[in-house]
């Protein structure tokens, strides 16, 4: 078994992170849980003792390219998924990665598709996630998805990687592995710049995530102030030119509405 770890990325006291933390310990193949915070609290070292889980605490403000990059720091195995506190993990997310580093020992990045859950409902595949499924299908031909090209062509057109269903081979990419001048598109613009560098991305188009929604998420957050819409426009800006870039976005701020309460 190639080593791995779920560092789990806690912000403030969510209600959500024990969910969290129950579905890591109940994975099929055991895996390192620690728990990563710039926002030491109560709740937070009551849930690492409960769970007799590692606490580590980034001094500092809080700021989420930090955040991940110090969690993903901690982690001292070779496997790194930087687990969100919202979501939750099927039981043979750990299985697959082992899998997919068995066969393919050159990947670089592992993905998976998610399960979008609101208001405590699991929700219908809708238009945006068909897109992202076929965004995400030259991955899927794991046989050349070590090619620049092929990894680029899935993020063409957006970044259809959800960011918490991905491990990363940390012996391969080093440290740190966020380096974006984004708040939002910090994971597509990383994505992007891994594309170039040596190794293989690889699709499993299986729903090995439970993707969380709420009022309280990076994502509507972003939406509200606009930093998603800048950040988009930015990145595509750098792949296209800027006609395209206004179609593209136009389309994009119609999705934006999947995300309302």
């Amino acid at each position: 078994m190639v080593s791995h770890t779920f560092a789990i990325c806690a912000y403030k006291d969510s209600p959500y992170l024990e969910a969290c933390i129950k579905s890591l310990k109940r994975q099929s193949v055991t895996s390192e849980i620690i728990l990563c915070t710039s926002t030491p609290s109560r709740y937070l070292q009551a849930l690492a003792d409960v769970f007799d889980l590692p606490l580590y605490v980034r001094d500092g403000e809080s700021d989420i390219q930090a955040d991940w990059n110090f969690a993903y720091g901690k982690a001292k195995t070779r496997l790194v998924t930087i687990a969100h506190q919202d979501d939750c993990y099927h039981r043979d997310y750990g299985k697959q990665v082992q899998a997919c580093w068995e066969r393919y020992p050159d990947t670089t990045v592992f993905t998976t598709d998610c399960v979008i859950i609101k208001h405590e409902t699991a929700q219908k595949p809708d238009l945006v996630q068909f897109v992202k499924h076929v965004l995400r299908f030259p991955l899927r031909f794991h046989g050349i998805s070590d090619r620049t090209w092929v990894k680029r062509l899935a993020l063409r057109f957006g970044n259809p990687i959800i960011c918490p269903s991905c491990t990363y081979d940390k012996e391969a990419l080093g440290e740190p592995l966020f380096d974006s001048p984004y708040k939002f598109a910090l994971d597509w613009d990383t994505m992007w710049k891994l594309a170039e560098r040596p190794g293989r991305f690889v699709c499993i188009e299986k729903p090995l995530l439970r993707y969380r929604i709420h009022d309280g998420a990076t994502t509507k957050a972003c939406i509200e102030n606009h930093q998603r819409t800048a950040d988009e426009a930015a990145m595509f800006a750098r792949i296209w030119p800027e006609p395209i870039v206004r179609g593209l976005m136009f389309f994009y701020r119609k999705a934006y509405g999947a995300y309302d309460s």
